[in-house]
């Protein structure tokens, strides 16, 4: 029955994408990636929505939770809510910025502002980079989350249906079927979340999960852990719109005062995480014996729910990472075939752009198969790397005249910084070194601007 139930909501998501086509017959590029900026509020929340709520938010939460203890989730949750008010503020400025320069992808924010090809080079290729994982991080959550429906299949086929679907979405309609697609799986996941957490609460009581599950985990910080879920929250928090994707879901707007309605609304999800902790604190007081920490939640929906139920459950799962995979591969795509690759007319960036994805695809999948690792360290790594483009960001949206390598410079090393950091595994007494390495970067950017002026000024006082 699950799998029955499963497949339904499948195929209405694929209604869904096949709808949003209706009266885009023929779409331009601006079109295919960012709805020729034409969404109204409600599209645009649900799309910023779903990119959010990601599998991430039903696997990598309780994954973390059941593998290192409850205080591990902390800053999950914090960096979050920190960022909406960030996002209310910025948003609209970079979706004027998005207008003024014509932008479908983040580097075109860069180009337009610095006018500097290199510039656009370091963001284009190291976004790239940083967005590999965030791939595998889908991957890796679908497969627990079809695991879970009892299909008697090895991890690479439910890895290539999931790429499969994804890329069925994106060739129907771009970012209009993704954005059609977020409805129905913000109501699926909100829905999936409650009713595993009620089914525990129902069966077991609150009290007597957390107590049991209390004397496998630890429920206190220690002053160092403290340290690091503070300076992670406001790191991450900064680094939240600075992935490609979410820049790409503020210019489907058609205002920016569209993009200030949606922030607004946003905190209501985070009412959906009591459910979810209690659900991982069920996997924990239980011992529940998994293969991986990424199915505790799933395991516990196998556990206390009935089939039609779980086929919802999952569902609503794997339409969360199908729509942010999805959603990867649109950003990544313009990526390459305007960015790295400039020379690209529009007319053919189309199609270009679906033979970059299916290469993407192809190399999540191979590092999903031979690297796996615990969703939130993945999660991490992107941050160390796509948060160093916030002061560049900055720059664009409330200054003018910084030198364009000065700011170059500032991202390369904060970003080589970091992954040298965290594969030496430097201990800062619990600093997030992303925050630390984002410090360096400000104080580099500075430093090689006045440098970079004074010896603009130096020659022209020498020079006739």
């Amino acid at each position: 029955m699950s799998t029955v139930v499963f497949l339904g909501f499948i195929a209405f998501s694929l209604y869904l994408a096949i709808r949003s086509k209706r009266g885009h017959n023929a779409q331009s590029v601006h079109d295919f990636f960012v709805a020729s900026r034409q969404f109204g509020v409600y599209l645009v929340f649900f799309l910023a929505a779903g990119e959010i709520y990601s599998i991430g938010t039903m696997v990598g939460l309780p994954g973390g939770i059941y593998a290192k203890g409850a205080t591990y989730g902390v800053w999950f949750l914090g960096y979050i809510l920190l960022a909406y008010p960030i996002g209310y503020f910025i948003g609209p400025k970079m979706w004027e910025a998005g207008k003024k320069y014509n932008a479908i992808t983040l580097p075109d924010l860069f180009k337009g502002h610095y006018q500097s090809r290199f510039l656009e080079v370091v963001v284009t290729v190291s976004a790239i980079l940083f967005l590999i994982p965030w791939g595998q991080l889908q991957f890796t959550g679908l497969v627990a989350a079809l695991k879970s429906l009892g299909w008697n299949l090895e991890p690479i086929y439910l890895i290539f249906i999931s790429a499969f679907l994804a890329f069925i979405y994106i060739i129907i309609s771009g970012v209009r079927a993704t954005a059609y697609i977020a409805i129905l799986k913000d109501i699926l996941m909100v829905v999936a979340i409650v009713v595993a957490g009620v089914a525990v609460s129902w069966e077991f009581g609150v009290t007597e999960v957390f107590r049991v599950a209390s004397a496998h985990v630890s429920n206190t910080m220690d002053t160092k852990q403290i340290t690091f879920s503070m300076s992670t929250m406001f790191f991450q928090s900064l680094g939240f719109y600075m992935f490609p994707f979410a820049v790409q879901n503020f210019f489907t707007a058609k205002s920016a005062n569209t993009i200030r309605k949606t922030q607004i609304a946003m905190p209501l999800y985070m009412l959906m995480y009591p459910f979810l902790i209690v659900a991982s604190y069920y996997a924990i007081s239980a011992n529940l014996t998994l293969d991986n920490p990424n199915e505790a939640f799933f395991a516990a929906a196998v556990n206390l729910l009935p089939g039609w139920l779980l086929g919802l459950v999952t569902a609503g799962a794997a339409l969360s990472g199908l729509l942010v995979l999805a959603g990867i591969c649109l950003s990544i795509g313009p990526l390459v075939t305007r960015n790295l690759v400039p020379n690209i007319p529009e007319s053919k960036q189309k199609t270009s752009t679906i033979f970059v994805i299916v290469t993407y695809l192809a190399t999540s999948i191979v590092l999903t198969l031979f690297t796996p690792n615990l969703m939130l360290t993945i999660i991490n790594t992107a941050y160390y790397g796509i948060t160093q483009f916030f002061p560049g960001m900055m720059i664009i949206l409330f200054f003018k005249g910084v030198k364009a390598n000065a700011v170059a410079l500032g991202i390369i090393v904060g970003q080589v910084l970091a992954i040298l950091m965290y594969v030496n595994k430097i201990d800062l007494g619990g600093f997030n070194i992303g925050l630390i390495c984002l410090l360096v970067n400000i104080i580099v950017l500075c430093t090689a601007h006045f440098l970079m002026k004074l010896c603009s000024k130096s020659m022209q006082t020498v020079l006739p």
